[in-house]
């Protein structure tokens, strides 16, 4: 397969390697590479001959900064219906690596963001390291968390999924699997010739030859405060207890995710809390891809994308511009059918 192409499918060993390829946007997915994978996981899950799949990308920046948003910013300015299509053709793929039957290698190195943990986080052999960058920032660009993210969000040690959702800010590795988003930790200068030995030896045996324990989780040690501060009933109630708290990091969440979209993270709360009680990936993916489907009918996504990536002014004019003017039955607008709903 040509090296210009968006994604590198091959097989070694009895591997199936993916390489996303678009080291410049930092392997950010687009409906090609979306595609790939889907069309490579459905011949490998059926070909005696395919053992295991590896996921890697190119470049040293990261495996995946999310999903190609500006496309979808220019779809949400017309009809749609890209975005919609993307959203469908991805969320099932995630469900598809969810239930792959294979060992589905991860490596989950530098950026691994919004659609990059959809690609890897659902996998049953995922790996980090000290340069793991991972967040799910999508409260940002007036967005919601997607791509199974709060499937993993809600089922997060206490109400670190919470924290991670509402702030958009970016964990560590160590963070990560302390949250449930991956299982191994390798150290980066070894991270190569780990995916040698997935190749050459089998997934076991690199395991057993190159991870090593994590190091602490700086969210688990602060799950105290965490946990007291993100019990409340609305975003508005967290922001108060965040600022009234006596740990000083408690007041920095809440400057942070004051900056964020109103209508985004009182959406966030209510798609985290209901993702608990959804018994399946599945379930919880049609949930989202409603959701998605919503926020491209609304102001903020088309606004939030505008501010940081189109014109990079950093300054969104959210609409509503504040928590209190958030209502009711605006949150639950975006639950609503997305007629026709993601069906599996």
């Amino acid at each position: 397969m040509a090296e210009n192409e968006d994604i590198l499918v091959s097989v070694r060993n009895g591997v199936g390697i993916v390489t996303l390829n678009r080291p410049k946007a930092i392997n950010s997915l687009n409906d090609v590479m979306v595609a790939g994978l889907q069309r490579a996981l459905t011949e490998w899950e059926n070909d005696d001959a395919v053992g295991s799949v590896l996921l890697t990308g190119a470049g040293e920046r990261g495996l995946c900064a999310g999903g190609d948003v500006v496309a979808l910013y220019q779809s949400a300015k017309s009809d749609g219906s890209y975005a919609r299509k993307f959203w469908w053709d991805e969320y099932l793929l995630n469900a598809h690596i969810g239930r792959f039957a294979k060992p589905y290698v991860a490596l989950m190195d530098g950026i691994v963001m919004g659609g990059g943990v959809g690609v890897a986080a659902h996998g049953n052999v995922r790996v980090v390291t000290e340069k793991t960058k991972m967040g799910m920032p999508e409260v940002g660009i007036g967005f919601i968390p997607d791509v199974g993210g709060t499937y993993l969000l809600s089922r997060a040690p206490g109400s670190l999924g919470l924290h991670a959702a509402l702030t958009g800010a970016p964990f560590s590795g160590a963070d990560a699997i302390a949250l449930g988003f991956a299982d191994h930790f390798v150290p980066q200068a070894r991270l190569r010739d780990f995916a040698d030995a997935v190749v050459t030896d089998g997934h076991e045996d690199a395991l057993n030859s190159y991870a090593e324990e994590p190091p602490a989780s700086e969210l688990v040690a602060q799950r105290d405060w965490i946990d007291d501060c993100y019990a409340g009933d609305s975003v508005a109630a967290i922001l108060d207890d965040l600022r009234a708290h006596a740990e000083p990091a408690a007041h920095d969440a809440a400057d942070l995710i004051a900056t964020r979209s109103p209508i985004a993270l009182a959406v966030t709360l209510t798609a985290v809390r209901r993702a608990e009680h959804l018994a399946t990936l599945e379930e919880v993916l049609q949930q989202e891809f409603r959701v998605s489907v919503a926020s491209a009918k609304s102001h903020d996504f088309v606004e939030g994308i505008r501010a940081q990536l189109v014109d990079k002014d950093r300054n969104p004019q959210w609409s509503p511009a504040t928590l209190e003017a958030v209502d009711d039955a605006a949150i639950d607008a975006y639950f609503a059918s997305a007629d026709p709903d993601l069906t599996f």
